[in-house]
């Protein structure tokens, strides 16, 4: 089996897990697991070093990680099923100790600022880890985020590279209706950054687009991650409302079959 081919049944793999996480109790946030289930494809079986850093800042895209997770062998479906429920370590918004977690990122707009100090710690300890930052675009929203990225300049943290889940919606609506961020390439690039913007719904841009950030010297990059939310299920992609998706079992276990129908069509 070739590189994008496997890395495309770990995509599809990550999305099934994705719908039965939200299964287990009718909700969860769909749209984003499935919409960054190529991007976490590519850095948890193609990117990722063993020394290297992942800092989820938007702590309620968690489920994708927890798919991820799964898929790497971390985590039982047994387990990930109780998400989001009383009791269970598998919260919507994960806490800094959770296996595969290095913050508490339910706060939104401070995992950068963290992500630059992990950088720059291990850039003067001399080591060779990277750090990758995932953010959503409606984080470009706060002004931490910006001071981050300022600071991340001034320090020329070529180890840093920010992913931003530009999925254009958030809990309120759509980005561009709260407060628009676009065009966000542009603005990180004047920031400082060495940006571009991907189809991270497309495996081979994706893997792509890390190569070109790890060739970069004397600057943080960014990847402007553009995807679709509900990405692989039809009805989920075509929902108004894709952000936090409550739905009946019967709709959990279509969505499953829609989502092998659209493999099979790839």
């Amino acid at each position: 089996m070739n590189g994008n081919a496997e890395l495309r049944r770990r995509a599809h793999a990550i999305r099934r897990t994705v719908i039965e996480m939200c299964r287990g109790r009718g909700q969860g946030y769909a749209g984003q697991g499935l919409g960054l289930a190529d991007l976490m494809a590519v850095l948890y079986f193609s990117e990722l070093g063993e020394d290297d850093h992942f800092v989820l800042s938007t702590g309620h895209s968690s489920i994708a990680v927890f798919a991820a997770l799964h898929e790497r062998g971390d985590y039982e479906l047994e387990e990930l099923v109780t998400y989001g429920m009383d009791g269970s370590r598998i919260e919507e918004s994960p806490l800094e100790g959770t296996p595969g977690f290095e913050i508490t990122g339910g706060s939104l707009g401070q995992g950068l600022s963290q992500a630059v100090g992990l950088a720059l710690g291990e850039r003067l300890r001399g080591g060779g880890s990277r750090v990758y930052c995932l953010v959503s675009d409606g984080e470009l929203q706060e002004g931490q985020v910006w001071e981050a990225c300022m600071a991340a300049a001034h320090h020329r943290l070529d180890n840093l590279v920010l992913l931003v889940d530009n999925n254009r919606m958030q809990a309120d609506g759509a980005v561009a209706e709260i407060l628009e961020v676009e065009p966000v390439p542009e603005r990180l690039t004047a920031f400082g950054f060495a940006a571009r913007r991907i189809d991270a719904n497309t495996l081979a841009d994706v893997v792509d687009a890390f190569a070109w950030a790890r060739g970069q010297r004397g600057r943080p990059t960014a990847l402007v991650c553009d995807n679709i939310p509900g990405k692989g299920v039809p009805s989920f992609e075509e929902r108004q409302r894709v952000h936090y998706v409550r739905a009946p079992d019967q709709d959990w276990a279509a969505a499953l079959v829609e989502l092998d129908e659209t493999e099979v069509a790839w």
